[in-house]
C-alpha cells in the first residue's frame, strides 16, 4: 500500500454507514442483490469497456467483489481494492468458494493503492463520493496515470444535478421514493449519505474528469441522482 504524506486525507476514516461492521456488510450484500441486477450491470460494463482476455483490470471500491469476480472470467487478471477490511474478507471468501485464482483483493483505496503495472481499464462504482472534491481530483489524476494509453475508465456514482432550485424538496422526493420502492433502511442510509458523504454536482464532476486529462466519451444522468461516465485516456497524452 502506498506510503502517504501526513497531510493526506484519511480515506480509511469511517464516513457514513459503517462497513467495517460484518452485519452491515452482509446486509449490504443482500440488499444489493435484491435492488440491483448485478449480472446485467456486469454485462453492460464489460461491453462498454470492450473487455478482452488479455486485459488487466483494476476495480476501486470493490465492496464484496461481485463485479471483480464476474470480470475475472473474461480477462487476464483483476485487482480489486476496498478500504473496508470486512468487505475484502468477504470478497476473498467468495473468490475461494468459486475457485477464482486470477483475482487479487487488497485493502486500499483511491489514494493509497500502490500501482505496479498499467491497466487496460479501471472501474469504480458508488465509491468516489467518499472523498471531498479536492481529493476526488487527486484520485482521478492517479487513475489517469495508472491507465495505459488509450485505456478506459468507467465511473458510476451519485451525482446531483446543478439545475435544481429547491434542494430540500428534491431530497425529500428522493428519500420518499426510496421508501416506497425499497425499505426504510435504504431511505435512512440515503439520508446519511446526503448529510455526511461527499457526492458532488454534475458540472463539478465533469470538470474534475477533464482536469485529470480524460476525454469523456459518454455520460448518462438518470434516476434523478445517478451518473455513469465512460472516459478514455488520451494516447501519448495528446
Amino acid at each position: 500500500m502506498k506510503q502517504i504524506s501526513k497531510w493526506y486525507y484519511d480515506e480509511f476514516k469511517q464516513v457514513g454507514v459503517n462497513y467495517a461492521d460484518i452485519e452491515e456488510v452482509q446486509a449490504y450484500d443482500l440488499r444489493m442483490q435484491k435492488l440491483r441486477n448485478i449480472k446485467q450491470e456486469c454485462e453492460y460494463i464489460r461491453g462498454l469497456l470492450n473487455i478482452k482476455s488479455s486485459d488487466c483490470i483494476l476495480e476501486i471500491g470493490t465492496g464484496t467483489g461481485e463485479l471483480a469476480l464476474d470480470f475475472s472470467a473474461y480477462c487476464r487478471k483483476v485487482i480489486a481494492v476496498d478500504v473496508s477490511p470486512t468487505m475484502i474478507e468477504l470478497a476473498q471468501e467468495k473468490a475461494k468458494s468459486r475457485n477464482k485464482i486470477n483475482v487479487l483483493f487488497q485493502k486500499a483505496g483511491f489514494l493509497t493503492y500502490e500501482n505496479t503495472e498499467g491497466f487496460d481499464a479501471i472501474i469504480t462504482q458508488l465509491s468516489l463520493h467518499h472523498l471531498p472534491d479536492y481529493w476526488k481530483m487527486i484520485a482521478l489524476r492517479r487513475i489517469y496515470e495508472m491507465l495505459k494509453d488509450g485505456g478506459k475508465f468507467y465511473l458510476r456514482d451519485v451525482v446531483f444535478p446543478s439545475q435544481i432550485k429547491d434542494y430540500d424538496g428534491y431530497f425529500k422526493e428522493i428519500i420518499s421514493g426510496l421508501r416506497k420502492i425499497t425499505d426504510e433502511k435504504i431511505a435512512e442510509e440515503t439520508e446519511i449519505h446526503i448529510k455526511e458523504e461527499f457526492s458532488t454536482l454534475d458540472w463539478i464532476m465533469e470538470g474534475l474528469l477533464k482536469s485529470a486529462g480524460f476525454n469523456i466519451e459518454q455520460v448518462n444522468y438518470y434516476d434523478g441522482f445517478m451518473a455513469n461516465y465512460l472516459c478514455i485516456k488520451n494516447e501519448h497524452g495528446v
